[in-house]
């Protein structure tokens, strides 16, 4: 068995989702593809990739076999282009898209770790602030960092990490209004919401404990289309807001939130992803990025669990893809 080329295979129909596309992608026939990749299977004793009539989805197995190989495949590629004397070092401009959030508290501290490995990438960092991202908005962006279940667009995801929804507010207003012990007393507090993009007001607060379930409608004098404008009044003392641990760790971190609740979790907290135009997953510098994401998450992510607990596993809510109304008058 050719084992560089069955790994090539296996990446391919991964990104793809089919053996055809990893096929079209090295110009052979799609039983070469199905037959190495088996193979590639029966020498390591497990399976990869769950086939269906709907395409191929990778195991658990399969999913931890491609993060490893991905990269080393890439970075195989760009040696191979240093030592044939093709774009050896030559500078490019990567674009990145984030929520602000994310890049103020995690990204712009960390990215002269990854100038420092990959000098030659210059990094053009733009806002998406969005639950949900347009064809329009990714246009022109190689690595878009995703928070929460984007809608469909032609873009290959990676996840990046897993968050914990966590209700919270500064010393300030705790001094001045008890902390709830349980969801419901949630009503009392007046709570700083956000809309999303198609007009949604998340004032759905569903928290879990064991059996139980309470779901509030978050009620409150301040309703943000923005995330950080919500953090800010958070942060001023002007209600409980509700967010990511990952985005605003460091606040946790330093005091300057302080989390209820955390007993109870909730299941509709938003995963992290990267995701990457087609043309560009295979490319080293891309694929970089997306690994230093990954590591830089990560590390977050199980600062987070140190902090406030463990992660729930995400649900994609129902309210998630309606249109303008309020969350809480659509959970029924």
């Amino acid at each position: 068995m050719d084992k560089l080329r069955a790994l090539q295979y296996f990446v391919a129909a991964a990104e793809g989702g089919s053996f055809s596309a990893a096929a079209r992608h090295f110009e052979v026939s799609v039983p070469a593809v199905t037959k190495l990749i088996g193979a590639l299977e029966r020498e390591l004793g497990t399976r990869l990739l769950d086939r269906s009539t709907r395409g191929l989805k990778l195991t658990a197995r399969g999913e931890t076999y491609r993060e490893v190989c991905a990269p080393l495949l890439a970075q195989l590629d760009h040696v191979d282009r240093l030592v044939s004397g093709g774009a050896a070092a030559k500078a490019r401009t990567l674009v990145v898209g984030a929520p602000p959030l994310l890049s103020r508290a995690l990204l712009i501290p960390a990215l002269p770790r990854f100038r420092e490995r990959h000098p030659q990438v210059k990094i053009d960092l733009r806002t998406v602030d969005h639950l949900t991202v347009t064809d329009n908005e990714a246009r022109g962006i190689d690595v878009l960092v995703a928070l929460g279940w984007p809608g469909a667009l032609d873009l290959v995801k990676r996840p990046l990490a897993r968050s914990r929804l966590i209700v919270c507010a500064s010393p300030d207003y705790w001094r001045r209004h008890p902390p709830p012990t349980r969801p419901s007393a949630l009503s009392d507090h007046a709570c700083v919401v956000v809309r999303s993009p198609e007009g949604t007001v998340l004032d759905l607060w569903r928290q879990r404990r064991g059996d139980e379930v309470e779901e509030v409608a978050a009620k409150g004098w301040l309703t943000c289309t923005s995330r950080d404008d919500a953090l800010q009044a958070v942060l001023h003392g002007q209600g409980v807001g509700r967010f990511a641990d990952i985005s605003v760790w460091h606040y946790l971190r330093d005091g300057l939130l302080q989390p209820v609740l955390l007993d109870w979790e909730s299941p509709d907290s938003p995963p992290f992803s990267a995701l990457v135009r087609p043309d560009a997953r295979r490319d080293e510098d891309t694929q970089a990025f997306v690994s230093f994401l990954a590591r830089l998450l990560g590390d977050v992510e199980a600062e987070c669990r140190a902090m406030v607990g463990s992660r729930p596993s995400a649900e994609r809510p129902e309210w998630y893809v309606r249109r303008p109304g309020r969350a809480s008058a659509r959970s029924k």
